[in-house]
């Protein structure tokens, strides 16, 4: 006579850790402060960007200029990089590609492109949707404005 053993019920998994994975702890109080740019004249695209969003100028140095929106909250920095390579929009392969791009939303698009390339903004012929315009900033860097669709 064959004996069964009784089935036990299965055991929840629980999800595997990296063998250097650090114990699962609270993490320490962090502040997103703003985003930065490379460009090879700080001054020059932290003025375009003051000009276009109508923020202030919180810290100037010879090679690093931040903006703040006016009512607080993360900011704009620009940080001099005298090998910055202009990104290419749209990406092609073989060309320096963005790392990032801003999204601004306004309530009136074609003011704010009009606002945009008044400050030296262009607008790039290839545009992805028809509630955004991709246009690039004097330094070449791809940001976007865009409503909200009804």
């Amino acid at each position: 006579m064959t004996r069964t053993q009784p089935t036990q019920p299965a055991r929840p998994t629980q999800p595997a850790q990296p063998v250097d994975a650090a114990p699962r702890t609270p993490p320490p109080p962090l502040t997103m402060t703003g985003t930065v740019l490379d460009t090879p004249d700080p001054h020059a695209l932290a003025d375009f960007y003051r000009r276009l969003l109508g923020w202030e100028v919180t810290q100037d140095e010879p090679d690093w200029v931040k903006l703040n929106p006016p009512g607080g909250g993360p900011g704009l920095s620009f940080q001099a990089e005298p090998a910055f390579v202009r990104p290419h929009w749209p990406a092609t392969p073989g060309e320096q590609q963005m790392m990032l791009h801003l999204d601004i939303e306004t309530p009136d698009l074609a003011a704010s492109v009009a606002h945009a390339r008044a400050l030296g903004a262009t607008l790039p012929d290839f545009q992805p949707q028809p509630d955004v315009r991709v246009l690039l900033d004097p330094a070449g860097h791809p940001f976007c404005l865009w409503t909200p669709t009804p």
